[in-house]
């Protein structure tokens, strides 16, 4: 059996050869996630913005109709549940890593850069100027908004009740005057006088209802609450 002799020249060409893929790899892997990397923080900044925008420039063949909404539904489903409709820049929760997949996945597909973000929240989530459930929009435009993304946890399943008093003064005098009653039927029979009266009772109950009333009222005033359609668009704590 013959050995071939090795050429030491073919063998320098394969290492060089090996050398410059492994080489030519890396730099492309390194020059992705740099692009990578660049783009999360132009979103990151972005989501920081203050400033506003009316619409961005989707191709509405890729848009999941599902997932567009008017101005007047967000509203209606802010003032329910005692929500805010605020720029992005407002909330002071962290944006999740899969928020800012899927801005960088809907850049792609619409060839675009994504502005004017939106976020939908608990008035906690925010910080506001005083000067449990966030869903982050873009705007499309004629005040049609693109959801995103939702994290977090779901809302209580009382909170649309909790929140019905908070939506107009009405609303509100009737659960004072409600829970007024309830308070006077508290009251022990005979404790202002020895026979009990219906005279009495509504006495005592108007008595309730003017304290409660009270209450509620210096609550109110003193920690700058306002009802539920004065607040969703607000960025001030006590609009």
């Amino acid at each position: 059996m013959i050995l071939k002799g090795t050429n030491i020249e073919l063998k320098l060409q394969k290492i060089k050869k090996k050398k410059s893929n492994s080489e030519h790899i890396l730099a492309e892997v390194q020059q992705i996630l740099n692009e990578d990397s660049l783009k999360e923080e132009r979103i990151a900044d972005q989501l920081g913005s203050k400033k506003s925008f009316s619409g961005n420039d989707f191709n509405f063949e890729l848009l999941e109709t599902d997932n567009i909404f008017h101005i007047d539904q967000i509203k209606e489903i802010c003032i329910d549940y005692r929500l805010r409709f605020l720029n992005s820049s407002f909330f002071k929760g962290e944006i999740p890593q899969e928020a800012i997949s899927k801005i960088k996945h809907l850049e792609a597909a619409h060839k675009t850069e994504l502005k004017g973000f939106k976020v939908m929240a608990p008035s906690k989530l925010f910080k506001l100027e005083d000067k449990d459930d966030p869903l982050l929009f873009a705007p499309i435009g004629n005040d049609y908004y693109y959801l995103i993304h939702k994290w977090g946890n779901d809302l209580h399943p009382l909170r649309k009740l909790l929140a019905w008093p908070f939506k107009n003064v009405a609303n509100l005098v009737f659960v004072v005057l409600l829970i007024s009653y309830f308070v006077t039927l508290m009251v022990p029979e005979g404790l202002f006088s020895k026979k009990s009266s219906t005279a009495e009772f509504w006495i005592i109950y108007f008595f309730m209802f003017k304290c409660l009333a009270s209450i509620v009222i210096f609550y109110g005033f003193a920690l700058g609450k306002n009802f539920n359609p004065a607040i969703w668009k607000s960025k001030y704590f006590n609009a």
